[in-house]
């Protein structure tokens, strides 16, 4: 019996993400990211959607593809501007779009301490930038560090490579990325896979991401 959900499609995968969720999406550029369900999200047309990604989308898939259908009120990214994120600049310049930019150090630890319980923890990146402004300082051991809160999602979409049916879940290379944090820091993670196994096939040592972890599982076509 298996203790995730097995979605049929990609569409079946996301449905019931609502209109405002903060979704986490994993990938590095085009790297790890969750195609397959993104464009699913796109067809549920939820709205006024917060998007936590490395990127603010590359060309006109993935990310990209949920900005221009006008569905994204903000982005949070360590990475908004390269030669391909002409969507988000367009509507970045015109004003259709929040932006929260997180060096991305920070933004990996803010995740995983969503993930991990921890309530806040201080970080001496952007110290004396304007990314400090609002933020609490304090020094420590002669060092100023800035106080950062986690970043928490309503939903997760992540890619991995093979799951099992207890949604154990194994990635490929660098396409892990963001994959781990982001599926412990939200209430709902539901992640697209290459490949389903029967539980038991896959190494226990090779795993990354327990299936106490995930709530839905889709195979999905690789990219």
């Amino acid at each position: 019996m298996s203790v995730v959900e097995i979605a049929a499609d990609p569409d079946e995968a996301v449905r019931g993400v609502a209109d405002g969720s903060t979704v986490l999406i994993s990938g590095f550029g085009r790297a790890g990211m969750p195609f397959a369900l993104i464009d699913a999200l796109v067809r549920t047309r939820a709205r006024d959607l917060v998007v936590v990604n490395n990127n603010a989308g590359n060309g006109s898939s993935g990310v990209a593809a949920l900005l221009a259908a006008g569905l994204v009120r903000k982005v949070v990214c360590s990475f908004p501007r390269q030669s391909d994120s002409y969507v988000f600049d367009e509507l970045y310049r015109a004003g259709k779009v929040e932006l929260e930019l997180v060096p991305q150090g920070n933004l990996a630890e803010r995740i995983r301490a969503a993930g991990a319980g921890i309530g806040a923890f201080y970080s001496p990146t952007a110290v004396g930038t304007p990314l400090a402004e609002g933020k609490e300082a304090r020094t420590i051991d002669g060092r100023e560090y800035l106080l950062e809160f986690p970043i928490r999602g309503d939903v997760a979409l992540v890619k991995a490579h093979r799951a099992d049916r207890m949604g154990n879940l194994v990635y490929r290379k660098t396409a892990r990325n963001f994959g781990p944090i982001m599926a412990s820091a939200a209430t709902r993670t539901i992640v697209e896979v290459s490949e389903l196994v029967e539980t038991g096939e896959l190494d226990p040592e090779a795993v990354v991401t327990p299936g106490i972890f995930v709530d839905r599982v889709v195979v999905a076509d690789d990219r």
